[in-house]
């Protein structure tokens, strides 16, 4: 699986995505992620490593503590694809605008 899909496939689940919304406030450690949510800490572990693994998050070791970050590279790749869609929609939208001015208005109530 290519990075961009393993970065999508991180981002379909909502535990994920509310793990990445906590890190974007800054650096947390797995007990502060896991607090909000009804699931046991090996479950949060496992969202973790799929983060991880999609390069999405990043850790260190501070004492005992195991901390989180966010890495953003990852993030601005989804980005990138997602606005060049974004671009076309946004193109084909205006096209049709204009094509919807041209047109007589009495054409229009006609239809």
């Amino acid at each position: 699986m290519g990075k961009l899909s393993e970065t999508f496939g991180a981002l379909a689940d909502p535990i994920r995505r509310a793990i990445l919304a906590r890190l974007a406030q800054g650096e947390r450690t797995v007990g502060e992620l896991a607090e909000p949510f009804d699931i046991s800490l090996p479950a949060v572990s496992k969202h973790l490593r799929v983060l991880e693994n999609a390069g999405l998050i990043d850790h260190r070791t501070d004492a005992q503590w195991r901390l989180c970050g966010l890495r953003a590279q990852c993030m601005q790749n989804a980005h990138k694809w997602v606005d060049r869609y974004q671009q076309y929609w946004e193109g084909s939208l205006n096209r049709l605008a204009e094509l919807m001015e041209k047109q007589p208005q009495s054409k229009r109530r006609s239809k």
